[in-house]
């Protein structure tokens, strides 16, 4: 699997994503303060993620930013990106059963490294739900 990530700043939770990304051998791909320049800005980085995964680069995307609803906002105005705003396990497993969510956004400033693990787990282990009710208003949508 391949992984987009980015954020417009690097510290703890970030370090503890990518280290945790590495440790499952998940190919990634930075963006933001996470890449070669670190200098884009938070709506441009949810842009590029969601790109990324839209396009079918990656498989899933991370994005983070002081409250992470800036750029899940942004990456969010990428068609076919649905990313969602998780502060613990369980959102993250719902986000990925009811709402096919491909984009894990996630608050910079609210968020220790051990949630943000936590949560990333959940949202890689997570699966679309079989049942097409559980996802009737995203097809809606599209």
């Amino acid at each position: 699997m391949r992984c987009a990530i980015g954020s417009d700043d690097r510290g703890p939770l970030t370090d503890a994503l990518l280290d945790e990304l590495e440790r499952r051998a998940i190919e990634v791909v930075r963006f933001g303060a996470l890449g070669a320049d670190g200098s884009e800005e938070w709506a441009s980085i949810g842009r590029a993620v969601g790109a990324e995964v839209a396009q079918g680069r990656a498989g899933l995307g991370i994005v983070c930013c002081w409250t992470g609803t800036g750029i899940s906002i942004a990456a969010n105005k990428v068609r076919g990106v649905r990313a969602a705003l998780c502060a613990d396990a369980a959102t993250a497993d719902g986000a990925r059963r009811w709402n096919d969510a491909n984009v894990l956004a996630l608050s910079l400033r609210a968020t220790s490294p051990a949630v943000g693990r936590e949560i990333l787990a959940a949202f890689l282990a997570g699966t679309p739900s079989d049942d097409p009710a559980d996802r009737r208003s995203i097809a809606a949508v599209e």
